[in-house]
């Protein structure tokens, strides 16, 4: 029985989708997104919510997974998704190199250049130390915040490199002398 596949998505004004085949295009306000629906699911339309309907109980493990893909593209092409992203260490830093090109100094002997896909933005502070990563597709800005992050990935000894704004490392002690 899903749980979440029988809740109704609600459909803010200026939303509108079309369903064509296994994919559905969810078009607002900030653009366009489309996602992948399994054979068997269909949606529906009643009291500006969308609801999500599975043909038998065969379909029931891709429900809710179908249910949460249709979500998260309202809620991109409404309100957006952001993922913030903090640089720690001396002299790490991130700087915009034109608008498609995210340049990273991260401690290694050259500079690293990130090129962003379409649809992603950067916005980084003037401190050069915090980047937020926004767009409109959830799956999208996920992967980029990730790929940035594996770049220099947080050290526990030393708490250096990129790392999610709300992570937390654990400090792990180094190795003890010999007595």
């Amino acid at each position: 029985m899903s749980r979440i596949g029988k809740k109704p998505i609600p459909l803010p004004a200026g939303v509108k989708y079309k369903f064509e085949g296994n994919t559905v295009l969810v078009e607002g306000p900030k653009g366009k997104v489309s996602a992948l629906i399994a054979e068997g699911i269909s949606l529906k339309t009643s009291d500006g919510h969308l609801v999500v309907e599975r043909a038998n109980d065969d379909r029931a493990a891709v429900h809710g997974l179908t249910r949460a893909l249709v979500s998260n593209a309202v809620h991109g092409v409404t309100q957006g998704w952001k993922k913030e992203l903090d640089i720690v260490g001396i002299g790490y830093r991130a700087e915009m190199k034109g608008k498609g090109t995210v340049v990273f100094t991260l401690g290694y002997s050259h500079p690293i250049e990130f090129p962003l896909p379409t649809g992603i933005d950067v916005a980084i502070d003037p401190k050069q130390t915090h980047l937020t990563v926004s767009g409109i597709d959830r799956q999208k800005v996920g992967q980029v915040a990730a790929d940035m992050r594996a770049l220099r990935k947080p050290d526990p000894y030393k708490n250096k490199g990129v790392r999610y704004t709300n992570e937390r490392l654990k400090k792990k002690a180094g190795k003890t002398g010999a007595k």
